[in-house]
């Protein structure tokens, strides 16, 4: 059984400090009270963070530096919007809970296994991630390509594993999905085409095919694996979808407006990136009014795309908001 106990706020009171400093922030920022999403965002974080504590090889023997550089990575926290997104889409259709769990957490595990290598100095060359050292820079530059590595293979041996879903079929599905989403026509072709820069064109749509692939693809997959898992219909998974496009492209909108005018202190990583390197983003093709109209432009839309599921798909509606909101 995948699920571990569910960590309380004593078991970590520097990262429910945290957590709740940063709600409150958000709050004051956006004049609203912390909501119910505040807690059922903090309650999968901490489920997420607890089941990978429990399910991530433990240090010993020759690997034990690898594996520490792991957890390092895989348990410094964040906002675990990808496993959110999985749970809540299967929820919409009360599917097996551990099923949504375990891949959850192998999206999480690629998702982390790319900010990893994104960090390196060949790539985005960063220091800071979540507000603390990158993991090249708390270990080395060779120990976090292979932690990275060691994650994304991690990742489909949990996929792959019969406690992820009883159904051979089922499991492959999720398999390709994910392989396909974070691939050579996924996410790393977007990885590639950030590092292209200017190279790969300067409009709207060449930035946007790039941010699809690069943000979109796995976000894309974290929401169509919980519908999988929930045996939704066609045209549930199309809502679904449809959905997903529309707040994956709004988060990378948000990412490119925080490079722009975050700070530091909130964004817990460094801001004014992409203008220092020449990299074409959103904010360079379009600039921050324009973008802000795009990003309410595909709030509204994704709200229409789960107009369908009535009060089940209410967490996925409030979680709109928060995405066009966030600070972090």
């Amino acid at each position: 059984m995948l699920e571990s106990p569910r960590p309380s706020a004593k078991a970590f009171p520097g990262r429910a400090h945290g957590a709740r400093r940063l709600r409150q922030r958000r709050a004051l920022l956006t004049g609203a009270p912390m909501s119910k999403l505040d807690a059922r965002l903090k309650e999968t974080a901490d489920r997420i963070n607890a089941a990978l504590e429990a399910l991530l090889p433990k240090p010993q023997g020759p690997e034990a530096r690898l594996i520490e550089a792991m957890r390092y990575a895989a348990l410094d926290g964040g906002k675990r919007l990808r496993p959110f997104f999985t749970l809540e889409a299967g929820r919409i259709f009360d599917a097996d809970e551990t099923c949504l769990m375990r891949a959850a957490m192998a999206i999480e595990c690629v998702h982390t296994y790319s900010l990893v290598h994104d960090d390196l100095p060949c790539m985005d060359d960063d220091d800071l991630r979540r507000g603390r050292p990158t993991l090249h820079r708390a270990f080395d530059e060779a120990t976090a390509l292979l932690a990275g590595d060691a994650l994304l293979t991690f990742a489909f041996e949990v996929m792959a594993e019969p406690a992820t879903h009883q159904d051979p079929q089922m499991r492959c599905k999720l398999i390709v999905g994910l392989a396909r989403a974070s691939g050579a026509l996924g996410m790393v072709a977007g990885q590639a085409a950030d590092m292209a820069g200017g190279d790969i064109g300067s409009d709207l749509i060449a930035v946007t095919r790039m941010n699809r692939l690069k943000t979109g693809a796995l976000i894309n997959f974290a929401v169509d694996a919980g519908a999988l898992i929930g045996c939704a219909s066609e045209a549930e998974k199309t809502a679904l979808s449809r959905y997903a496009h529309d707040i994956g492209l709004a988060f990378q909108m948000v990412d490119d407006l925080l490079d722009a005018e975050g700070v530091v202190r909130d964004t817990g990583k460094a801001v004014g990136k992409d203008k220092a390197r020449g990299k074409v983003n959103f904010v360079t093709v379009l600039g921050a009014d324009a973008t802000r109209d795009r990003i309410r432009m595909l709030a509204e839309q994704a709200r229409r795309h789960l107009s369908i599921f009535g009060p089940r798909a209410q967490v996925l509606l409030d979680a709109i908001d928060f995405v066009v909101t966030r600070r972090h």
